[in-house]
């Protein structure tokens, strides 16, 4: 069986500023909506598809913004496209699809933690973390647990990781916590860019194993001085950043993973979240309904 995980807070973003507006009879703006019933249907309906679950944040804010303040907050996110927020998680729940709503945990925390469960499930053929968000390459496991990128079709197993960051999957938290993210407001540290990160991750794995002094590393790199320096002005720093990037495979999801298969869609929900939406099209669309 092939089990998709899927980042429903970023398919909400990726359909609101790749889809048309659409109004909904009483005036809301849905056009996210209806484009991600249609997509999610899409991938509902083709072979392969057996096992499926989508997690949202259904509040921005996490635990991370307890440890640090400049963590990404939901400031500035337009109020159309949040306001379906709670929308897409019913049409998700409509077309009979798992959902994960995270409150104190983040999306992805859910989609590692369905991956470290159930990779090594008998029948488990491989696990499609389904977001290019570069957080998720730490959960891919050879390729059992890949990320799988719906909009460019691409799938990147950890060959693939390795090609992309220079470094496997179990050190880009590490690299994350050097480089920075600006999507999380992860600010990094000075200096360190992507090639002196994987440089030096490649070789050590992980940030507090990087000889504090440059004369004992064992890599090559430009401006090796005044990066040591700067890694050691920002150690505690960079150990909190390192906390931050790492995915939790701990978070209490209640399914197992039978209760992931796909049965077909909620023919009432369905019909009726439809009817609020003005979508007429999307109910044709089924062909398997509970």
């Amino acid at each position: 069986m092939n089990v998709h995980l899927i980042d429903g807070t970023y398919e909400l973003f990726r359909q609101f500023f790749g889809a048309p507006s659409s109004k909904a009879p009483d005036g809301r703006e849905v056009g996210a909506t209806i484009a991600w019933l249609r997509s999610l249907s899409a991938l509902l309906h083709q072979e392969g598809t057996t096992h499926v679950a989508c997690a949202y944040d259904t509040v921005i804010e996490s635990f991370r913004n307890k440890m640090f303040d400049g963590y990404k907050t939901g400031e500035g996110i337009d109020p159309e496209l949040w306001g379906q927020s709670e929308l897409v998680e019913r049409a998700t729940a409509a077309l009979g699809v798992t959902v994960w709503s995270m409150i104190e945990f983040e999306a992805d925390d859910a989609l590692a933690t369905g991956a470290a469960r159930w990779k090594d499930n008998t029948g488990v053929e491989r696990i499609l973390l389904c977001t290019p968000d570069k957080d998720l390459a730490q959960a891919v496991v050879g390729d059992k647990v890949v990320m799988f990128d719906r909009r460019h079709r691409q799938i990147i197993d950890e060959a693939g990781v390795i090609e992309k960051f220079g470094v496997p999957p179990a050190s880009i938290p590490d690299y994350l916590a050097l480089v920075g993210d600006a999507a999380d407001g992860i600010p990094g540290v000075p200096r360190w860019g992507s090639k002196s990160a994987a440089a030096l991750l490649a070789h050590y794995g992980r940030v507090d194993a990087i000889p504090a002094n440059d004369i004992e590393w064992q890599v090559r790199v430009r401006g090796a001085s005044a990066l040591a320096k700067s890694l050691r002005e920002h150690q505690e720093e960079v150990m909190l950043y390192r906390r931050l990037t790492t995915l939790r495979k701990d978070v209490p999801l209640e399914e197992t993973l039978d209760q992931l298969a796909w049965k077909g869609a909620n023919r009432q929900q369905l019909t009726e979240l439809c009817a609020e939406l003005g979508d007429d099209e999307t109910p044709t669309r089924i062909s398997r309904w509970q």
